[in-house]
């Protein structure tokens, strides 16, 4: 089973109905005994960071999501849930992240190079693969496009980047290390392609 973080911010309903789709068993929860339970996890996000880390810490969730990603629990995050994942967000200020992620979460309207392009960065993008074997992308190719809405992007050494997209600059778009899985785009929102992304994730973790 997979358990989707009930922490008052996200698409959960979404999410929960693109597995419920692929007949993937999952539930959405706050509760600490059905995340420890749980195969698998996914952080959703939509919105502000900082409210979003302010929300999550409100659960009282967070050491319990640490242990179990300590343990070696898969965790995908979405969007904003990605974002969630690094060290730091300068969105609205300084703000702490969750830190299984080394990078910060910074504007892409100041690093924009033709300033002109609109932001948020919204709508269809594609995906270039900067890992070329990874098990995320075993459903879909280069190139295929996916949904984004944000207008903040991760910094960091790209070490962890399987695909990003550009939009002036180079955004990170499916991030993994170990057991930490990050998807910018809201794959749930994407079509074909993020069903794709999404049984795929559910396949490496439920195997």
């Amino acid at each position: 089973m997979i358990a989707i973080i009930d922490y008052s911010v996200g698409n959960l309903h979404s999410i929960k109905s693109a597995l419920d789709f692929l007949g993937v068993e999952n539930i959405i929860t706050n509760n600490e005994e059905d995340i420890r339970k749980a195969k698998a996890l996914i952080l959703p996000g939509v919105g502000a960071f900082r409210d979003a880390i302010n929300s999550l810490k409100a659960t009282g969730l967070i050491p319990v999501i640490k242990e179990e990603v300590k343990k070696g629990k898969y965790l995908l995050g979405i969007c904003l849930g990605m974002q969630l994942l690094y060290e730091k967000s300068y969105e609205f200020g300084e703000y702490e992240g969750l830190g299984f992620l080394k990078g910060d979460i910074c504007s892409i309207k100041e690093d924009l190079i033709n300033k002109d392009l609109k932001v948020p960065h919204m709508g269809w993008n594609n995906l270039i693969f900067k890992q070329k074997d990874n098990l995320i992308t075993k459903y879909i190719k280069e190139e295929d496009y996916v949904y984004f809405v944000h207008s903040y992007y991760v910094k960091s050494d790209f070490s962890e980047v399987v695909g990003y997209t550009k939009y002036n600059i180079n955004i990170p778009a499916i991030v993994n290390n170990k057991n930490i899985f990050g998807m910018q785009f809201h794959p749930e929102k994407s079509g074909t392609v993020g069903l794709n992304l999404l049984k795929a994730y559910a396949n490496i973790v439920l195997k």
